[in-house]
């Protein structure tokens, strides 16, 4: 059995418990004033934070030494953007330097580490910003400190803050807050990677912390006043200033931390700041969700929260806001296709309860319970593995509101309509990062990673996401070349040339000895047996060589190598005969990753059936003739087997019974027409079958807003690789293949296309945006946010559960 409380914890045992609010709304922030300078060419500051707000206007103070506005020191996040180290001094710059990661994950928590070292001989070295345990890369043109010079004001008799500059203040959460004086430290020092989870976790900081350092872990609640408390030993205390223990929607101590403490102190769901509403604004750690607009129905809307269920039993709080008969908010659960531009009670997959004492279901209202007015506690519970849904009016049940709600993830969801006349008004969440107002429900949980199933993959050091799907960049030498990155034996492997332009090229391991013959994606050409520096799969990666056709995976161009990404997958190794269909089939299946690769030999019989060896039903297929010049067929869960794609074009769904014979495939065989597409008598094929794996891959739709604010998508795990395609009938566009890989953090988005030979610097930018929990769209491209439906294959890095914000 998996040990709970060791998953997040770097597997020595060190839980966080508490963290604290920091509500610019109330002007939170801590102060102090070293009674006596001490080291400021060398200090550490490590912290971890959590709460980003997409729509902040301001600039938010992680911590700032303040002489007065033209001398001061400070670490300051520019929602949602980068991260800021800067000094300035009678007024002008002595440093500064901005990340050129881009902080845009609001549901789950990062940890910073920022050096200042002007003893440091080499000037890059001198400001060092560390995310997840990883070096930042900066902007362009940043301005270093001198050597040898005083880094600004920190350490010195000047006021310090924590969440404040001047009248500037941090919004959100900050845990384990440690300044070291004196000393140049690396991440390691405070943090480490699980050995279960593969994740950066907190560790427990064992050094000393020179005159003015100090260590903050919030967990003295005896008061306001003990919340400051130093517990490095030094007596560094702090003052804490509108912060509140008093119980009710301020309370601000809370048990949202970077790890699965307990059942009770996780990371928690708050209202998701990656999806907002026009007119509403979300504020207080995103547990606040006010109106702002004007009046009228433009400004009925919706939010959601950052945590999608499909199993378990849920409870969670919401205290209502201002209530008159024009302006009427509602609480209950909605799927993850629900618009947050629309009333909820008009929409399908909603389900909530008003304050009128209606409850809308899926778009039909109805009387339910009793009516409700401002400060009134409604709490929900959602039982998701018998789909009941019941609503609490200050702790009186109303009664089962909803049944059969099986087609999840539901997410935590608020709405309000208003008309006019009607008042703007605040919702306020808890999903138990605060104590509740009323006991839950015997059995109901809150709503935490904690809580959350343990996955099939992601869980234990042998089952991590990159065991099953990993990626690796190289570059070509025309010659001998062993790539040896990866932790498993890829089955299947998708080669793409990033640097010029060059065929996507596949080899999987059915398809000739070592499979060394090739099919190219963005061509209808049939299968090559011509080298192309592929040579043979190997325990950790694969063997490549000059190549008989100048060295298509591994290639140089004028002397200078060229450089690759190739995707991989694991199956099973060598293929066994499946007879489950009509057609015998060669299947490799990894069931528990939920890939297969399949070959067979056509028949030209409409109805055809092949076995794909999954054992569940596949959500992803992708089918090509081998031995002719056809395009390569898709079928996608969210089409539908009557309509169909090819990956080699930038066509649209086109309605057809080619190649699927109008029938969903089932947990045994693919349904095929007798014809020249996927069942061509006497013709050989390659079939690459994927069902969905929860925290490990997903396979869905979203619908385009033509907006820099695109949309959000869940997938239940931080991605390490996104494909999405445009299907609209009538319309075109490419697809698009983002990662983690080749995009490392969350700035300006390359992309390569899996139709077109082209580069990635001819791809440009297509601004698909990793999260902890899903993917964000923040551009318009019409490839991946038009007024227009999208499909999606998105495969993990680490599952939400014990997922660090990206």
């Amino acid at each position: 059995m998996i040990n709970q409380n060791l998953l997040l914890t770097g597997d020595d045992g060190y839980n966080l418990t508490k963290s604290l609010r920091f509500r610019s709304s109330a002007s939170a922030y801590l102060n102090r004033t070293p009674a006596s300078a001490t080291n400021r060419t060398t200090w550490t500051y490590s912290y971890w934070f959590k709460g980003i707000n997409t729509t902040g206007s301001v600039d938010y103070w992680a911590l700032s030494a303040f002489s007065d506005g033209n001398n001061y020191t400070a670490i300051r996040h520019r929602y949602p953007s980068d991260i800021d180290v800067l000094s300035f001094n009678g007024g002008s710059a002595v440093s500064n330097v901005k990340t050129a990661a881009l902080f845009r994950d609001p549901a789950a928590w990062y940890h910073m580490v920022i050096v200042f070292d002007t003893s440091n001989a080499t000037q890059a070295d001198r400001i060092q910003i560390y995310q997840n345990g990883v070096r930042c890369p900066v902007q362009s043109s940043p301005t270093y400190p001198s050597a040898g010079s005083p880094t600004g004001w920190v350490n010195s008799t000047a006021i310090h803050y924590i969440g404040r500059q001047s009248t500037e203040y941090f919004e959100g959460y900050m845990a384990e807050i440690h300044l070291i004086d004196g000393q140049a430290l690396t991440p390691s020092s405070f943090g480490q990677t699980s050995t279960s989870t593969g994740v950066w976790t907190p560790k427990k900081y064992l050094g000393t912390y020179g005159t003015n350092g100090f260590y903050l872990p919030f967990t003295n609640t005896t008061s306001t006043s003990t919340l400051g408390t130093d517990f490095s030993g030094n007596s560094n205390t702090w003052t804490v200033n509108n912060i509140s223990l008093t119980s009710g929607s301020t309370y601000d101590s809370m048990t949202d931390v970077p790890t699965l403490t307990s059942a009770t102190t996780a990371n928690y769901c708050t209202l998701n700041a990656a999806l907002q509403a026009g007119g509403y604004t979300l504020s207080d750690g995103n547990l606040n969700w006010a109106r702002t607009g004007a009046t009228g129905g433009t400004n009925d809307r919706s939010q959601f929260g950052t945590i999608g269920v499909t199993s378990g039993k849920w409870y969670w709080e919401f205290t209502a806001g201002t209530v008159n008969s024009n302006s009427i908010p509602g609480f209950g659960i909605a799927i993850g296709s629900a618009s947050t531009q629309s009333w909820g009670g008009s929409q399908t997959g909603v389900y909530i309860y008003e304050s009128d004492g209606l409850k809308y279901l899926s778009g039909t209202g109805s009387s339910y319970g009793a009516t409700f007015t401002t400060g009134d506690i409604i709490g929900v519970a959602f039982d998701a593995d018998a789909g009941t849904l019941t609503f609490y009016k200050n702790n009186t049940s109303q009664g089962q509101a909803a049944s059969g709600l099986t087609s999840g993830p539901y997410f935590p969801a608020v709405t309000r309509t208003v008309g006019g006349g009607g008042s703007n008004g605040t919702e306020i969440a808890n999903f138990g990062q605060r104590p509740f107002a009323y006991t839950p429900p015997t059995g109901f949980v809150a709503l935490n990673t904690f809580n959350l199933p343990t996955p099939t993959i992601g869980a234990t050091p042998a089952t991590q996401a990159n065991d099953y799907m990993d990626i690796t960049l190289y570059t070509g030498n025309a010659t001998t070349n062993n790539i040896t990155s990866l932790g498993f034996q890829p089955d299947f492997s998708w080669f793409k040339i990033r640097s010029e332009a060059g065929s996507n090229i596949v080899h999987d391991v059915l398809r000739g000895t070592g499979g060394v013959n090739r099919l190219f994606p963005n061509t209808t050409s049939a299968e090559s047996t011509n080298g192309d520096g592929f040579v043979t799969f190997t325990s950790n990666g694969f063997n490549l060589d000059g190549g008989g056709s100048g060295g298509d995976v591994n290639g140089m161009t004028g002397g200078v190598g060229r450089t690759y990404v190739a995707w991989n997958w694991k199956a099973n190794g060598t293929g066994v005969s499946n007879t489950a269909g009509s057609i015998t089939s060669t299947v490799s299946a990894n069931t528990t990753a939920g890939f297969s690769i399949v070959t067979y030999t056509g028949n030209n019989t409409s109805g055809a059936t092949v076995g794909h060896g999954l054992g569940v039903k596949p959500a992803f297929i992708v089918v090509k003739k081998r031995t002719g010049t056809d395009g390569w067929g898709i079928y996608h869960t969210s089409l539908g087997a009557t309509k169909t794609m090819e990956l080699n074009t930038t066509a649209g769904e086109a309605t057809s019974a080619i190649p699927w014979n109008n029938t969903e495939p089932d947990n045994s065989v693919i349904y095929l027409n007798g014809n020249n597409y996927a069942n061509s008598s006497s013709f050989t094929y390659v079939m690459y079958c994927f069902a969905p794996v929860a925290g490990y891959s997903a396979f869905g739709t979203y619908t385009g807003n033509n907006a820099t604010d695109g949309p959000f998508i869940y997938t239940g795990f931080r991605p390490r690789f996104v494909m999405i395609k445009r299907t609209s009938s009538g319309t075109t566009g490419n697809w698009n293949i983002t990662d983690t890989a080749i995009n490392p953090y969350n700035n300006t988005t390359g992309a390569l296309r899996p139709n077109t030979a082209d580069s990635e610097s001819t791809v440009g930018t297509v601004y698909v945006q990793p999260l902890s929990n899903g993917f964000k769209i923040t551009n318009n491209n019409t490839d991946t946010n038009g007024s227009s439906t999208y499909i999606y294959a998105a495969f993990a890095e680490s599952p939400f559960k014990y997922a660090n914000a990206r």
